[in-house]
Parts: C-alpha cells; structure tokens; sequence
C-alpha cells in the first residue's frame, strides 16, 4: 500500500488536482502527471536548471521542490508564459535574436529571466550573466541569449510606454 496525498495547485492559471506520493518531486509531476514537458530534467541535482519554473512567482529549480510542497500553490511553467498567437517577450526575443541552440536549457533560461526582468527591467549584461549563472547551457557561449534578453527588456518597455501612452490619452478627456 502507498502513501499518498492529495493537492491542489495553480499550473499556468488552471486548477489542478491530485493523489501524490509525498517523495514526488515537483519536476516529476509537472511532467509525467500534468505532461508538461517544458520543465526538462537534466541532472535531478539541482545544478543544471533545466527543470526552472515559478513557484508563487519565485524562480526555482523543480528537481528541489517535492509536489506536496506545492500544494496551494501558483506554478508557471515554460508553457505558461505565452503561446504561438501571443508570445511572452522572453520568447519573443529568443526568436528574434537566435537565443537557443539545441533547446534543452531554453525553457529553465526562459523562466529565469523572466524572474530576472521582473525584479529588474533594465539588467545589463553582467546582471544578466549573473542571472543565468544558476542555468547551464552547454551549446553556446550565452551570447544570444544575453541578446535576447536584452530585447525582451526592451520589448517590455515598448509595452510599458505605449500602456502608458494610451492611458495618458485617456486621461485628458
């Protein structure tokens, strides 16, 4: 007979619920429980980052967070951010500006600097660098991927300003 315990979670804006052992780790059950196979597994130490999601808005690694500790929880995983209609920023600019190469690493870079942008919308390259030192990406040289956060930062703004243009606008009537 095996233990379980039921959950109830916020996965990318929708509801879910579920029987889990208390060892699942949450990496695990993003992906062979919900089939969200963003949330790549590359070493189940913690090192790598591939697993990155948003846990109530925090970036962590999944392989460090058992699913019965996220019970209650709002988790955003890489198919959370955006989709082929409207893409997030970050995914807008690592289209743009080539940020991938085999991908594997992309949907924990993704996350983390999307948590990056958030605490800080105008990073620079070292603070960019210093962000993406938690996620290892073994292809390039993390060049693109600088760039291509840099123009999700600049796509943001864009956004932010015309925002802001609009309800200037609407302000003086």
């Amino acid at each position: 007979m095996t233990f379980t315990k039921k959950i109830a979670l916020s996965v990318n804006g929708v509801q879910k619920q579920a029987e889990v052992e208390p060892r699942l780790l949450l990496a695990h059950f993003l992906r062979e429980d919900l089939n969200l196979t963003g949330t790549h597994i590359g070493c189940d130490t913690s090192q790598c980052g591939a697993c990155t999601v948003m846990l109530n808005g925090e970036v962590v690694k999944s392989c460090t967070v058992l699913a019965v500790q996220a019970d209650g929880a709002h988790v955003t995983t890489v198919e959370g951010l955006g989709d082929m209609e409207q893409l997030h920023p970050i995914q807008q600019g690592f289209w743009e500006k080539h940020g991938l190469q085999c991908g594997f690493c992309t949907p924990g870079v993704m996350i983390s600097m999307v948590g990056l942008l958030k605490e800080n919308p105008d990073p620079s390259e070292e603070e960019i660098r210093d962000a993406l030192e938690g996620v290892i990406c073994r292809c390039t040289g993390y060049q693109f991927i600088v760039s291509a956060v840099q123009h999700a930062a600049k796509l943001i703004a864009e956004a932010n300003q015309s925002k802001e243009t609009i309800t200037s606008a609407g302000e003086g009537r």
